[in-house]
């Protein structure tokens, strides 16, 4: 009885322990800092129209940390993007693993009809009472009435990605938007390069990463995570985007 009340014992600590480091927004870049990464980003050459973005930034149970935007003004970006740059962030979180990061922009023929995920996007719905709260002169603040609540959502088109700390650990999810998708994804991976958090393990691109994949011809992805090309350079300047960061040696 001793025995089995030990082994019962260690159990529940060892599952408390595990619960217990579980990434929150204590361990990711507040607001401040992400607005200073997106407006950075957005400085770049990305492709597309050249607009102001929105940012959003998830830990890894899908809790909004912050929320920003890179305009002068809070409808400086598109309105509706907001709450797109959230779903964005929960998507690439929720759907990638420590040895398997998945962008948004990688899901995208994955699940079209006869895809390998098809039906994704209709499994985890937004939730609206989160999304359409507040006043909107508190959008993409610090006061922003999405942070501290679960917004949901899926989204399969470029502008998400997971975010990993040095240690190549998954700690939660970055979502933009507010332009073509590619450029999305463009600015998305600047960002996560300037927040020091694209310590990416693994991915299903050529260089296993979560890069944006341009593989798709007659309307078929070769390798079933392509994304279309958008009608500006993005797709031309992936190559001047910085390489994600290499996990260092274990000591």
């Amino acid at each position: 009885m001793r025995k089995l009340f030990t082994a019962v014992t260690v159990a529940l600590l060892a599952t408390s322990a595990h619960a217990q480091s579980v990434p929150t927004c204590a361990d990711l870049p507040d607001q401040a800092a992400l607005k200073a990464a997106l407006k950075a980003a957005t400085s770049a050459q990305n492709g597309g129209f050249a607009l102001p973005m929105w940012g959003t930034i998830v830990d890894r149970s899908g809790t909004v940390c912050a929320v920003a935007y890179s305009g002068d003004t809070v409808d400086a970006q598109w309105p509706g993007s907001r709450v797109i740059s959230a779903q964005k962030a929960n998507t690439a979180n929720a759907f990638s693993l420590v040895g398997l990061a998945l962008s948004t922009a990688n899901l995208y023929s994955a699940v079209q009809p006869g895809g390998s995920l098809f039906g994704l996007q209709e499994s985890n719905p937004v939730n609206t009472a989160v999304a359409y709260a507040g006043n909107m002169k508190d959008f993409g603040t610090a006061a922003d009435p999405m942070a501290g609540k679960r917004i949901g959502g899926v989204n399969v088109f470029g502008g998400g990605l997971a975010l990993y700390n040095a240690k190549g650990a998954i700690i939660g999810g970055l979502g933009v938007s507010g332009d073509s998708s590619c450029a999305d994804h463009n600015i998305a991976w600047r960002t996560r390069n300037s927040l020091k958090l694209d310590f990416v393990p693994a991915g299903v691109a050529k260089d296993k990463t979560d890069q944006i994949i341009y593989d798709i011809a007659a309307g078929k992805s070769a390798g079933g995570f392509g994304h279309p090309v958008c009608a500006g350079t993005e797709n031309t300047l992936v190559k001047d985007l910085p390489a994600v960061t290499k996990v260092a040696a274990a000591k």
